[in-house]
């Protein structure tokens, strides 16, 4: 089976079961009514909203450590198989940091194929975690940046940022199909140009799911901007953890080391888990960038008086 439809395949399953899962429980609540002949019921239209927005990102960070072995071919090891001294080396390090940091269970680590000089840690909670790094990662650093990107990928687990960043998407999520639905439905009013005392009956439901759909798509350009600043003050953080888990020297050097592998980047990323990786491509607007660029969060690094 070709890599790219395996990738396509579990992204669909998975989003199926993520729709089939809040729909059925959404009908279940009656809360797909919220739109009637007097108008909008906004407590049902909340709660729809917050059931899908929220719902959504929850069950996928649920499913988050299976997505990453699914789609990046991540190879968890083993530590009571392992005999390659640099993958022993590898999981006593991600260990070692882990118990530095006040973790009480030790994620999983693992490996993937790719050139990229990356890593990321993804999972539903703190005592569910996993480190992953590329082998391009395992190639191009030595040891000592190795360490330092490991510890920036346990702070990201210490400080719970997978949940932050989930519990942050899905108030956005919620928030954007609220305020589309209402925009959307006052909008079709004035296109009616009815009396606003027959408003509900006399919305068309086309009109109502095409504005509803351009709306979400505008507003939700406009809250990434949001995410995407949240994100960049979990990185900076991340790597203030880092430095004090494996020093400043190393996070620094490992950051250095990023930089002059930059260009070589893994097609296959994906939103979930770009926002926990140690490095990320910026957009054409720094406002949209999951990460500070690299030299800021160097020049941070070097001028912090609390490490």
């Amino acid at each position: 089976m070709p890599a790219w439809f395996k990738r396509v395949s579990v992204l669909l399953s998975i989003n199926f079961l993520i729709i089939a899962t809040i729909s059925v429980l959404t009908s279940a609540l009656g809360l797909r009514s919220y739109l009637s002949a007097r108008g909008i019921d906004y407590y049902s239209l909340a709660a729809f909203c917050l059931i899908w927005g929220m719902g959504g990102a929850f069950i996928s960070l649920g499913l988050s450590r299976f997505m990453a072995k699914m789609l990046w071919g991540v190879q968890v090891l083993d530590p009571q198989k392992s005999h390659d001294p640099q993958m022993e080396w590898l999981m006593q390090t991600v260990y070692h940091l882990a118990r530095a940091a006040g973790l009480t269970t030790m994620p999983e680590v693992g490996i993937y194929e790719s050139p990229e000089v990356n890593a990321f840690a993804t999972g539903p909670m703190k005592n569910r975690a996993l480190v992953a790094v590329s082998t391009g990662l395992l190639e191009r650093l030595n040891r000592d940046q190795i360490e330092g990107v490991l510890g920036h990928e346990i702070a990201h687990v210490a400080n719970g940022d997978m949940v932050t960043m989930t519990l942050v998407q899905g108030v956005v999520n919620a928030f954007v199909m609220f305020l589309s639905r209402i925009l959307a439905f006052a909008i079709a009013q004035v296109l009616r140009g009815r009396d606003r005392e027959d408003r509900g009956e006399n919305v068309s439901p086309l009109v109502f799911s095409v504005l509803t759909v351009l709306l979400e798509m505008i507003l939700m350009i406009l809250a990434s901007i949001v995410v995407s600043y949240v994100s960049r003050l979990r990185e900076y953080r991340a790597d203030h953890g880092g430095a004090r888990l494996a020093g400043r020297e190393k996070m620094i050097s490992a950051l250095e080391g990023l930089r002059r592998t930059y260009e070589l980047i893994d097609t296959r990323a994906q939103p979930a888990v770009q926002s926990l990786k140690i490095s990320g491509r910026g957009k054409i607007f720094a406002l949209f960038s999951s990460h500070p660029s690299l030299e800021d969060r160097i020049a941070r690094l070097e001028s912090a008086t609390n490490l």
